[in-house]
């Protein structure tokens, strides 16, 4: 029987290990995907009330149609001034947005907020936007030195919100993301079952290395299409 050469022997294990590596037909979404400016993103943020608001005031906090903001939770909309709704404190709504790319990530437009008496860069991020954007994110925006106690009543603030598409599919299939704020109580078991999505899936999502969550990360959360429109079918007709 010949003897082996060695050096052929590892050079031919290493060329196997290598296509199998890349004969793979899924990628692993760890990060953002690169885009252009022309691209646009369908995407959700999982916001709560942090107080009873209409329709129209929680519209006007993300800049969005109201109509939008109803028929995306399954809210009738078939009554008049339905855009005056109350929708009360603590209710979870999935706000839709579409933006387009910037600075070569996917992420969205910042949307604008008229400050309010007694408002500070903390209650503003934490209470009215629900920990979707932070204090220090607020400060870096609209180029705030020291943080102020209270802000001067009707300053035009610059908030900028999560937003994530990837292609708006999920391995290939089509799914919307939904940016979600963590609460006390959550575990990630709990959220993928929540959503109908893998525990493995959101590690791989969120690039993450341990199954550790804290209150207030947020994570960006697959929501299946079919599930999403089986959703809209199921709840069609429901009323707060």
């Amino acid at each position: 029987m010949p003897k082996q050469n060695p050096i052929l022997h590892c050079t031919f294990l290493l060329l196997l290990l290598h296509l199998l590596l890349n004969a793979s037909p899924m990628r692993c979404k760890s990060t953002i995907e690169p885009c252009s400016n022309y691209d646009s993103c369908n995407a959700l943020l999982g916001y709560t009330l942090y107080t009873d608001l209409k329709a129209s005031e929680v519209a006007s906090l993300f800049q969005i149609d109201p109509i939008a903001l109803l028929t995306a939770n399954a809210i009738d909309i078939s009554y008049p001034d339905v855009e005056h709704h109350i929708l009360p404190s603590k209710l979870f709504l999935k706000v839709p947005i579409t933006r387009s790319c910037v600075d070569g990530i996917r992420k969205s437009m910042s949307t604008h907020y008229r400050t309010r008496p007694s408002d500070t860069l903390s209650s503003i991020a934490n209470s009215i936007y629900g920990g979707l954007v932070s204090p220090d994110q607020l400060r870096e925006a609209n180029s705030i030195g020291d943080d102020p106690s209270v802000l001067d009543v009707g300053l035009n603030l610059v908030v900028p919100l999560p937003c994530t598409c990837f292609n708006e599919s999920d391995n290939s299939l089509p799914s919307i993301y939904l940016s979600y704020v963590v609460q006390p109580i959550d575990t990630l078991a709990a959220i993928a079952a929540r959503y109908f999505t893998t525990f493995t899936d959101l590690m791989n999502v969120n690039d993450m290395g341990t199954t550790a969550i804290s209150d207030g990360d947020i994570l960006v959360v697959p929501i299946p299409g079919n599930f999403w429109f089986s959703f809209y079918s199921r709840e069609k007709g429901f009323t707060l």
